[in-house]
């Protein structure tokens, strides 16, 4: 390139990246806007650039209740909070009563009901789901066809040495995401292959295939339906699931086919057809994972119907049944409920009791402790 027309170039980017110049045709250019910034002592700053707004807020997960922002006089609204406990946290700003996402964070929370943005406060000790100096795993982006259906998402994780090791077999773990959420939220907000590399590598978990569909049936049935919540749904689903994934899987991925090598865990309404679909098919899962799952007290029988028909058969046929929910999550009352009858039908179950509410950081949690126990 012509020297001189390279240095006009960089000239003008760099003009154009300093607030306050003028900029084209005599109007000044836009200020800067860093957002979210994390400080050393784990204080963040987030900053939303909109001068004509009466009024904007801070809406995160670690917060209880959203934050007012202070307006600056180049129009840019910011407010620092903290210190923040190390953990990824969904974000959105309320600007004049409306939730947006953070434009200048490209990291956003896949779902299809909200749009939140993601920030990470990391911390001075490696979290289980911070990415690491250790072999990785690879994600892959696939599509399978459904008959019903047509063509339908999937996100595949292989562990370290999978491509090298040709000849090797693994066990299966499908992992179904939450009612609104997407086939991307568990490694986009879960770190499902972060969290397994990092155990793997410290030799706690052993390696596995993790299988992430899009979990529901749209669009045969609107987007707005649960699992549990929709009948229809939960039974488009399961036929997706059973007819066309598991194949789809087996054909494409060196995973074993037994029912010791496959396992099934979910969170919210992905918890909920986890257990449907685990319960009622023990002959092809041995390890039924439900991370605060979406039920119904009036659903329990229905959705239960093979386990609580032949209790003892099912725990002969269950290597792990596992449940987890937060203290201070909304759906802890019907778990409850629905342990109490587990326990007047002896259903063998292990139960893990955490702190906090229905979030992504409690499923990371979740996630990090059944892992350790699948395939062993």
């Amino acid at each position: 390139m012509n020297k001189k027309i390279l240095f006009s170039l960089l000239c003008w980017v760099t003009l154009s990246c300093l607030p306050g110049l003028v900029f084209g045709q005599g109007r000044p250019a836009p200020p800067v806007v860093v957002s979210p910034e994390v400080h050393a002592d784990n204080k963040v700053t987030f900053r939303f650039l909109a001068p004509s707004a009466k009024e904007v807020k801070l809406s995160a997960q670690f917060d209880k209740a959203p934050v007012p922002m202070t307006k600056e006089a180049n129009g840019i609204w910011s407010v620092t909070v903290g210190p923040v406990k190390p953990d990824m946290y969904p974000y959105s700003f309320v600007v004049d009563g409306i939730s947006v996402a953070d434009p200048k964070n490209t990291a956003i929370f896949p779902n299809e009901g909200f749009q939140n943005s993601m920030v990470e406060i990391t911390g001075s000790t490696p979290l289980i789901h911070t990415v690491q100096n250790v072999p990785h795993g690879t994600l892959s982006y696939r599509y399978y066809h459904s008959k019903e259906l047509g063509t339908r998402p999937v996100v595949v994780y292989t562990p370290p040495g999978y491509e090298k090791e040709t000849t090797k077999q693994y066990p299966v773990l499908y992992l179904l995401h939450g009612s609104s959420d997407t086939e991307e939220t568990w490694t986009k907000v879960g770190r499902a292959n972060i969290i397994l590399d990092n155990l793997i590598a410290q030799d706690k978990a052993k390696p596995m295939v993790i299988v992430m569909p899009y979990g529901r049936a749209y669009p045969k049935i609107s987007k707005d339906a649960g699992s549990l919540r929709n009948w229809d749904n939960l039974q488009e689903f399961k036929k997706d699931f059973l007819t066309y994934l598991m194949p789809f899987v087996e054909q494409n991925y060196r995973v074993k086919k037994d029912k010791d090598s496959r396992a099934i865990a979910g969170f919210s309404g992905g918890g909920g057809e986890t257990l449907y679909l685990g319960l009622n098919n023990p002959e092809l899962f041995s390890w039924v994972c439900g991370f605060a799952p979406g039920m119904l007290k009036e659903e329990f029988d229905r959705n239960n119907a093979v386990a609580f028909a032949n209790p003892a058969k099912m725990n002969q046929q269950l290597k792990l049944f596992w449940i987890g929910v937060g203290k201070e999550d909304f759906l802890h009352p019907v778990i409850m409920d629905y342990r109490k009858i587990l326990d007047e039908k002896k259903i063998k179950h292990e139960f893990l009791l955490s702190e906090g509410g229905h979030t992504w950081m409690n499923c990371k949690l979740y996630l990090t402790t059944i892992a350790q126990k699948l395939f062993k």
